[in-house]
C-alpha cells in the first residue's frame, strides 16, 4: 500500500507564509531568505530540499519567531490558522502569547536530538517540564502518566522514563524529541533534519513513525532536509531552496518526472546510483512508483 493512500490532507490550511525576508544583520548583511512564500494544508508533508547553507532551517525558523540577532526578520508574513477558525498572525506575536504558540500550536524538532536533550535530566523530568511550563496545573502523578503515554506513543517503552540520553541509542533520543513535541498536541510540526547521523534502518523506522503518527494525529508536517530522495517517498509536496530562495515548488511526483529549474535537476543527479552509474540517482536507485 502506498505510503499515502490514507494521507490526511484537508483542503483547509494551516500556515500561510508570504514574502518572506530574513536578513543576517553582520558586517555585511546577508539575506538569508529570500520573498519564501507558500501555503501548508492540514495534514501535509512539505519537505524543504537543498544544500547546506540554502536557508531551510533560517526559514523554519522565522515560521514561528526563533531567530536570534543578529538574525531579523525584516518583511512579509506568517499567519497560522486556527482549527477553531481564528487567523493568527505570528510575526505580531510577543511574550506569554508567543511562548504558548510555540509549543501547543506549532513545534519543533531540532537537528541533533543529543544536542537538544539536556544530559543531566531524565526523560520525566524533560517530558514533564512541558506540562509544567504550559500546563501548570496539570498535577505531578498526571504528567507522570502522559508522559508514559507519549514515550508509548513513538515507540518508547514507557518503563524508560527514568532513563538519561546517555542511555539511549541515537533513535531512540530521536523518538523522545518528537514524543516531547507532540505533548500539547500541536497543529503543525517542524522537523530538522530529523533523521541526521542514523543509520539507514533506523532513519526508516523513524520516518515510518511519523507517517504514522501524523495519520493518526493529523498534523501537518515541514521537513527539512537536504536528502532529496527521502523526501520524494514521504513528501506530498517538496520546496527546492538555493540562496535563500524557493525556486521549484510542486508535488513530490511532478519534481520527480518533471523538475523544471535547472538546479533540482541537478539535485535530482547529484546522488550516487544503487548501479554505479553517475548522474541519473533517482531513475537507477530509487523508484518512485513502487513508493507512492
Amino acid at each position: 500500500m502506498s505510503i499515502h493512500e490514507q494521507s490526511p490532507i484537508r483542503d483547509e490550511p494551516v500556515l500561510t507564509v508570504l514574502d518572506l525576508n530574513v536578513v543576517y544583520e553582520v558586517e555585511h548583511p546577508v539575506h538569508a531568505v529570500r520573498d519564501a512564500s507558500f501555503a501548508l494544508r492540514r495534514g501535509e508533508i512539505l519537505g524543504l530540499a537543498g544544500e547546506s547553507g540554502c536557508g531551510k532551517t533560517t526559514l523554519a525558523y522565522g515560521l514561528n519567531q526563533l531567530h536570534r540577532p543578529p538574525a531579523r526578520i525584516t518583511s512579509g508574513s506568517v499567519v497560522f490558522h486556527d482549527r477553531d477558525g481564528g487567523d493568527i498572525d505570528v510575526l505580531g506575536l510577543e511574550g506569554d502569547a508567543l511562548r504558548a504558540f510555540r509549543w501547543s500550536q506549532v513545534a519543533m524538532v531540532f537537528q541533533g536530538a543529543m544536542n537538544s536533550l539536556n544530559p543531566v535530566l531524565n526523560n520525566r523530568t524533560q517530558l514533564g517540564d512541558v506540562f509544567t511550563t504550559h500546563r501548570p496545573g496539570m498535577a505531578g502523578a498526571e504528567r507522570l502518566r502522559r508522559s508514559k503515554e507519549l514515550l508509548e506513543l513513538v515507540g518508547v517503552e514507557p518503563s524508560r522514563i527514568g532513563a538519561y540520553p546517555h542511555e539511549l541509542s541515537g533513535g531512540m533520543r530521536q523518538r523522545v524529541m518528537i514524543a516531547m513535541a507532540l505533548a500539547l498536541d500541536p497543529q503543525l510540526m517542524i522537523m530538522d533534519e530529523p533523521t541526521t547521523a542514523l543509520d539507514v534502518v533506523v532513519q526508516r523506522e523513524i520516518l515510518m513513525e511519523i507517517l504514522r503518527l501524523r495519520q493518526e494525529l493529523g498534523f501537518a508536517v515541514v521537513f527539512i532536509t537536504h536528502d532529496l530522495p527521502m523526501l520524494l517517498e514521504v513528501a506530498d509536496r517538496i520546496a527546492v531552496m538555493r540562496s535563500g530562495e524557493i525556486i521549484e515548488l510542486d508535488t513530490a511526483e511532478n519534481l520527480y518526472f518533471e523538475p523544471r529549474d535547472p538546479y533540482t535537476r541537478k539535485l535530482l543527479g547529484s546522488f550516487p546510483s544503487l548501479t554505479g552509474t553517475t548522474g541519473d540517482f533517482v531513475r537507477a536507485g530509487f523508484d518512485v512508483e513502487e513508493a507512492r
